[in-house]
């Protein structure tokens, strides 16, 4: 049963995707144009991350397991 469950939840979430540009509401419209802008952004410049948002990973992940070494700051709670 549980299986039939957490199958039919899957199929469900997998459907949930979008697959159609973004519009607007109707009756309703895009956010105003920054300040200073000349050009009003659409929804796509709109969606997408700026730099800061999302910034490239500069530190290389470990690939395997140290041990750490000793802090002496961590102290057990008084």
């Amino acid at each position: 049963m549980r299986y039939w469950v957490a199958l039919g939840a899957a199929i469900a979430l997998s459907a949930c995707g979008q697959r159609a540009m973004l519009q607007p509401v109707e009756g309703a419209s895009l956010p105003p144009a920054p300040y200073g802008a000349e050009v009003q952004p659409d929804a796509d410049d709109l969606l997408a991350l700026d730099p800061t948002a999302a910034p490239d990973r500069t530190v290389e992940l470990r690939t395997r397991s140290e041990e750490r070494e000793d802090d002496p700051f961590d102290l057990p709670p008084e």
